[in-house]
């Protein structure tokens, strides 16, 4: 998969907490360092996470994106 951004990094999903169309997801990276992202539930269920699930954070500008493949 090719993306724009430059930055890629590998995380397991750590904890998910949603609301009624927000959800927030938090990662541990491979470095000392937690991420976390805000996306719709929507994305939360169309991607299928769960904690303990390993996911690519695609990072640009402001936005963490987490991909499953």
């Amino acid at each position: 998969m090719k993306y724009g951004a430059q930055n890629n990094i590998v995380a397991k999903v750590k904890a998910i907490k949603s609301g009624d169309v927000m959800s927030q997801v938090k990662f541990d990276v491979v470095t000392a360092t937690e991420m976390s992202s805000v996306l719709t539930t929507d994305s939360v269920k169309a991607l299928d996470l769960k904690a303990g699930d390993t996911v690519h954070l695609i990072i640009k500008a402001i936005h963490v994106l987490p991909v499953k493949e």
